[in-house]
């Protein structure tokens, strides 16, 4: 049987979505667990429902709608989050979750029942912009963060996890992974510019890279920026310059996959004319190779530490997420590569610059993820896009290799 994404209903699906928490340009916030997180949740939980699924939440705001299978068998399940960072784009997770409840309107139109059940589920905070670490539901759903450390995780105000998920409704009763699938497909953006460069229509996705996060806090003196001779000064401000220079400096020697940003800059008192007595920045790493990513981080310290002591200045350092390489299952990566062919798309095999849940869920089970390009390779930008066409042909071929993985025995 030939069963197609409809792609008004998924387009619609998309649009609807990114009205909450729109902002101006066509993007959207919806910080993890903010009210209009919470309005974005109750959209799609009332999608799940109104698509027959069975839907369960669990205690750190997980949410799975499972379609039940002719045998009860442990499900083929995809999905992705729904929370976003302040300045997010209507794609970026929400694309893979609502994708998902395509393939399931589309099983239902077609009066299609699986040997095994289909669950589409999405993460708590996937993006870290609100709570660290990054891919926190998904994490705890695999065993990697116990929920009482989930729960205390605090935002910038100091409001927790744990308390916030109360305040939405969402603080579920189920546990965390008690739902093992037999396999996780997670379709998404591909948030860099290679698909769109080479005119590649679909993303065979076989690795993630590794991450280091870490936020380093400068105390220093303030003093006059005027009076205070240079070999005098001990600047908190230029230890977070120099870590900046060095930090771009060590990914260009290093080559490869590595790449290294300072995303975040504080300075105190922050003004013009008096040297920065604190500097608060984060630094984050990312390589495909554990040993080189272990490599930067090495290098990075010793740099912070040569400065400060010339500087004289003192350095706290907060390690704010540290997750390994994940390799993806090879024989689920082939499939995502064979699907993709047998509806004639191009395809090119390649890592994953950011994270994802799936890199948490392979713990648990196969897991593997499919790609379609990012417009000019813009994400976490308002002007984010990809066009209708590959939305369509990516949910086409979740579609193919769910209904595929589905019937397994």
């Amino acid at each position: 049987m030939d069963i197609k994404v409809d792609d008004s209903s998924l387009l619609g699906a998309l649009d609807e979505l990114a009205q909450i928490g729109a902002i101006e340009g066509g993007g959207c916030a919806r910080l993890a667990l903010s009210d209009e997180d919470k309005a974005g949740r109750d959209l799609v939980v009332a999608r799940m429902k109104a698509l027959g699924l069975q839907v369960q939440m669990d205690a750190i705001g997980n949410v799975i709608g499972l379609r039940p299978g002719r045998e009860k068998l442990a499900p083929v399940m995809t999905g992705s989050h729904i929370d976003t960072v302040r300045t997010g784009g209507r794609y970026d997770g929400n694309y893979g979750v609502l994708a998902g409840l395509e393939v399931v309107r589309a099983l239902n139109a077609a009066g299609v029942s699986t040997r095994r059940p289909i669950a589409v589920a999405f993460f708590t905070n996937e993006e870290g912009a609100r709570f660290q670490p990054d891919m926190l539901g998904s994490l705890v759903y695999a065993g990697g963060l116990g929920l009482n450390e989930a729960y205390a995780a605090a935002d910038k105000d100091g409001l927790s996890v744990g308390d916030e998920l109360r305040r939405i409704g969402y603080l579920g009763a189920a546990r965390p992974g008690a739902i093992r699938p037999s396999a996780f497909i997670e379709l998404h953006i591909e948030q860099g510019p290679v698909l769109d460069e080479e005119k590649i229509r679909i993303g065979v996705v076989e690795s993630v890279q590794g991450i280091s996060w870490t936020e380093y806090t400068v105390s220093g003196v303030s003093n006059h920026a005027g009076t205070t001779p240079m070999r005098l000064r001990r600047d908190a401000g230029y230890l977070a310059a120099s870590v900046n220079v060095f930090a771009r400096r060590l990914a260009r020697e290093m080559g490869g996959h590595q790449v290294a940003t300072i995303g975040a800059l504080a300075l105190r008192p922050n003004l013009i004319n008096v040297v920065p007595n604190r500097a608060v920045f984060t630094v984050d790493l990312r390589n495909t190779d554990e040993a080189k990513l272990k490599e930067a981080e090495a290098r990075v310290a010793a740099h912070i530490a040569e400065v400060a002591k010339e500087e004289r200045v003192a350095v706290e350092a907060k390690v704010l997420a540290r997750f390994e390489p994940v390799i993806f299952d090879a024989g689920l990566v082939d499939r995502v590569e064979h699907h993709a062919r047998a509806l004639s798309l191009s395809t090119r095999r390649m890592p994953s610059g950011a994270g994802h849940d799936a890199q948490m869920m392979q713990r648990l089970c196969p897991t593997a993820m499919i790609f379609v390009p990012s417009v000019a390779g813009l994400s976490h930008n308002v002007e984010e896009h990809t066009a209708p066409a590959d939305l369509v042909a990516g949910a086409q071929v979740l579609l193919n290799l769910l209904l595929e993985l589905a019937e397994r025995p």
